[in-house]
């Protein structure tokens, strides 16, 4: 027995959740922008708090990536399941990723995948 307009229903609350997660990306942003800047404005005479505030607003880029591929997928796989808006979603996944790696790269001075070593640099392969 099959409940009319469940699914509609359904398909609109899904469609809410990912903006909702979608806003939810820019709030972080804008939030962790908003409180490195702050914190970087008050402590400007200390010699760190630049290197502090870059890694601060990189980590709050990754993060809000990260979020915002989650809505992505949320909408991509549940509401618009075609082969082009899943080459588009792949596109977006690859894009960000290459960005999340760049971040990582300026922000710790290694790749994701190379381990810190003790002293907080990164492991040497080879």
């Amino acid at each position: 027995m099959e409940i009319p307009g469940f699914q509609s229903v359904l398909l609109s609350a899904v469609d809410v959740a990912s903006l909702l997660i979608e806003v939810l990306a820019v709030a972080i942003i804008v939030g962790a922008i908003a409180y490195a800047s702050a914190l970087y404005l008050l402590r400007r005479g200390v010699p760190e708090a630049y290197n502090d505030y870059r890694v601060r607003l990189g980590r709050a880029l990754l993060l809000g990536l990260e979020v915002l591929v989650a809505a992505d997928i949320i909408r991509t796989v549940a509401l618009q399941p075609t082969i082009a808006n899943v080459v588009v979603l792949g596109l977006l996944v690859l894009i960000r990723t290459f960005l999340s790696w760049s971040l990582v790269v300026e922000i710790e001075g290694r790749w994701p995948w190379q381990r810190p070593t003790a002293g907080g640099q990164p492991a040497r392969s080879g």
